[in-house]
């Protein structure tokens, strides 16, 4: 942009107004002082986990709540200042900092389309190896690698529940926990086979390699609907023997439990936690989710309506294309967004990715 129009910046202005109209703020102020006078009753903290998921709410609601009045605020300001400027110079002078708003209300506008019924809940992602060996390990950890570096770009809290490291590197497979509000809305099209073309460091030949690794990307469900319960007499449940790192830290009771849903085959483990109760509770969540993939894509009306083996994440649905050789690209098959530079995206910069994503609704 060479020169600054005042129709720019009341285009821009008109932009903020409805993008902050879409998200019915009046309702989430609404919401935020429910929450807040929850946090100040004597028996809050009873219950640490939901105290938390509180907590993340209202932290959620005020940034969205006080960026949308400091949008609204700037943008007054940039008018008003361009209106006070006579010389086309210096009303030229204000090009920066109006792109500096655009670039903030793009990224702002992305929460009107995460209005999902589980958009705004914590996520689940697993990585897994798919067909390779050692490469495909090696796949997994440069996955792995790529979305931790976001998650630390954007500060999100995480933690790594479990992971099994390659034979001979890498990792066959991670689960990490996401605690961020609106994580699952905004990862949710993460979900699906990702593939890697490059010459294979573990080829002696220096040959190009192909491998792919499922990366499964699922809800942490707080409250269960209707249609998320699972009848008791699908379920098979066995405590088994947590294993730990040995000396006094070892678990050496029989905490870690093992779920199977009987009609799919579908098995979940939680091991990360000392009570069997909060290890029961954490596989239950996670096997919820899996069949809500599952019923999500097969269309179900009813959890009770899956049967039959079912393998989440299969190789057949692949979504984005990682090309080092012979040239570098970084695809994406859906929105058909991609990057030049293989590099930068592997290093966690996948904003435009996700963005492309979620405005594909």
């Amino acid at each position: 942009m060479n020169d600054l129009r005042k129709k720019d910046i009341l285009d821009l202005q008109k932009d903020i107004d409805e993008t902050i109209k879409s998200l019915d703020l009046e309702k989430k102020k609404a919401q935020l002082v429910i929450l807040q006078n929850e946090s100040i009753q004597d028996t809050f903290w009873s219950n640490a986990q939901k105290a938390q998921d509180t907590m993340s709410k209202i932290s959620f609601l005020q940034d969205e709540i006080s960026t949308a009045q400091s949008l609204k605020a700037d943008i007054t300001s940039l008018v008003e200042l361009f209106n006070s400027i006579e010389k086309e110079t210096e009303q030229n002078e204000l090009i920066e900092e109006y792109q500096t708003l655009k670039v903030r209300l793009e990224k702002f506008s992305l929460r009107k389309f995460l209005s999902g019924k589980y958009d705004h809940l914590k996520t689940i992602l697993t990585i897994n190896a798919g067909q390779g060996g050692t490469e495909s390990n090696d796949w997994v950890e440069m996955l792995y690698r790529m979305y931790t570096m976001y998650f630390d770009k954007e500060e999100w809290k995480y933690k790594v529940t479990h992971i099994t490291k390659g034979s001979e590197a890498g990792i066959a497979t991670v689960t990490i926990h996401i605690e961020e509000p609106y994580s699952f809305g905004i990862l949710k099209k993460e979900h699906g086979a990702h593939r890697l073309v490059r010459i294979s460091p573990f080829n002696a030949q220096g040959l190009r390699q192909t491998t792919f690794a499922g990366v499964e990307i699922l809800p942490i469900f707080e409250n269960i609907d209707n249609d998320l319960e699972i009848p008791s007499k699908d379920i098979s449940f066995k405590a088994v023997r947590s294993s730990g790192p040995g000396g006094q830290s070892v678990n050496k009771t029989s905490s870690a439990v093992q779920i199977t849903h009987i009609p799919t085959g579908i098995s979940v483990h939680s091991s990360d936690q000392k009570s069997q109760a909060q290890n029961r509770e954490n596989a239950m969540s996670l096997l919820r989710a899996k069949l809500w993939r599952i019923k999500e894509e097969k269309h179900l009306k009813e959890i009770s309506e899956i049967k039959g083996d079912y393998k989440i994440a299969g190789w057949g649905n692949q979504i984005r294309n990682y090309i080092l050789h012979p040239y570098k690209l970084v695809k994406d098959l859906r929105t058909n967004i991609e990057s030049s530079n293989p590099e930068d995206i592997l290093d966690g910069n996948i904003d435009e990715f996700l963005e492309a994503q979620i405005r594909l609704e």
